[in-house]
């Protein structure tokens, strides 16, 4: 049998766990720059708020009655790792899908007994961590989160509900299921489906593999073989190296200040670096790109991005920032007020098997070994004392590149303010 895991109103449940007084009021949790809701509490929900509504274009009246606050990602990730640890406790076997949900494997458990182990493990992450999750049971990922929905929305399950897939309560259930709530039927596939007739869960699954593998792909297929209970969407996906990685954000407020966009690139630059040598990978060449609000018609227009090829494959942050620096130099224009900057690693390789090019100068072993260890020490502290304890450069105070955050709460779980400052060279 397969679990699936899922927190329930994940990002309102961590604010929860270190402010009880939010318990029971209306919640939201804005995303970057304090833009839209993107997590809302029940209450909130009752009141009208949709996923993912600007936060300016609530109703005056209704945002009086809400909570509002900034998102606290740092703060989210370590709760997200609270609740894997506790699952970890349960089955050795734990898939972490997303922050706020993991599938599990009880394979080789007796299946009478797993609606008590689920109870038991929801109280126990609820006692340790703070935090309410629902528990979805079949025999294929697709069925338990179908399971894992009913067990949120139906009072009658408490909190963890199993569906067999050849039962009559789960054909009951998937005829009235429309399609647009299978996981990976997205609104242009439902479109397509129902040319074809098929506009329930149960039509779905009663459909022909091979036929809507002509229509569709290779995954229609594979869901139509998981609504009838055979486990066959592999996770492995979620762990493959990227090919590119992008870090990038908005800025807080407009600027044409040259330092501000300096520092914004170096961090960014920074953050992706960290990226590729978690996935223990080499880029060999960076793109630096900025750009205008293209909704600020009074305003001049402006965007470019440029491609800086590196001397030979690296993960070193310092020589990705190097590189980053001098392409934006080049491709920064005076008297332009800003509103995004960003960078992207590509042509990335396997740390193992780097390939230098004939004029390529190699590193002595002694020097190579030399960076991998600033490095590794350079993410082992960001990793333990908090994002930027040691960063490149000298920060700035007031920085307009920086993104709102006017109603974030403390980070918790970590020691940010505890912030050490290096100038690496």
């Amino acid at each position: 049998m397969i679990a699936l895991v899922d927190c329930n109103n994940f990002y309102v449940s961590c604010e929860r766990v270190f402010n009880p007084k939010l318990e029971g009021k209306p919640v939201g949790v804005m995303s970057n720059n304090d833009g839209c809701v993107v997590a809302r509490s029940a209450e909130i929900k009752q009141l009208g708020v949709a996923m993912g509504m600007p936060a300016h274009q609530i109703d005056p009246h209704i945002r009086r009655q809400c909570i509002l606050l900034s998102s606290n990602y740092a703060l989210y990730g370590d709760m997200s790792r609270r609740v894997t640890d506790v699952l970890s406790q349960h089955t050795p076997h734990v898939d972490v899908y997303s922050i706020d949900e993991s599938f599990l494997s009880f394979e080789g458990f007796d299946p009478e007994t797993l609606e008590a182990r689920c109870q038991a493990m929801r109280r126990q992450v609820r006692r340790d961590t703070g935090i309410p999750v629902s528990v979805g049971l079949s025999t294929s990922k697709t069925l338990a989160k179908i399971a894992n929905h009913r067990a949120k929305k139906e009072k009658g399950f408490d909190g963890v509900a199993i569906m067999d897939p050849d039962s009559d309560d789960t054909r009951a259930f998937l005829e009235q299921l429309p399609v647009t709530e299978i996981w990976g039927v997205a609104g242009r596939s439902a479109a397509r489906l129902r040319t074809l007739g098929i506009e329930t869960a149960w039509q779905l699954r009663e459909s022909s593999p091979k036929h809507l593998r002509k229509h569709f792909s290779v995954v229609m297929e594979r869901i139509v073989w998981e609504l009838r209970g055979d486990d066959c969407i592999p996770l492995d996906d979620m762990t493959q190296p990227k090919q590119q990685i992008m870090v990038s954000r908005s800025f807080g407020r407009l600027t044409s200040n040259k330092v501000d966009l300096h520092e914004a690139i170096r961090v960014h630059t920074s953050r992706a670096g960290e990226k590729l040598r978690k996935q223990r990978g080499l880029a060999q060449a960076i793109m630096v790109f900025v750009r205008t609000n293209r909704f600020r018609s009074d305003l001049p227009s402006y965007s470019k991005s440029l491609v800086m090829p590196l001397p030979h494959p690296t993960d070193d942050s310092r020589e990705l920032v190097r590189a980053a620096m001098a392409g934006l130099e080049r491709i920064f224009k005076e008297g332009i007020r800003y509103q995004k900057c960003g960078v992207m690693l590509m042509d990335l390789c396997d740390h193992d098997n780097e390939q230098l090019g004939l004029l390529a100068e190699p590193i002595s072993d002694e020097k190579r070994a030399k960076n991998e260890k600033l490095m590794a020490t350079l993410d082992k502290l960001n990793r333990e004392h908090g994002k930027n304890t040691v960063r490149l450069g000298m920060p700035r105070k007031c920085n307009a590149w920086e993104l709102r955050c006017e109603h974030r709460t403390p980070r918790y779980t970590t020691r940010w303010d505890e912030l050490a400052v290096v100038k690496m060279r």
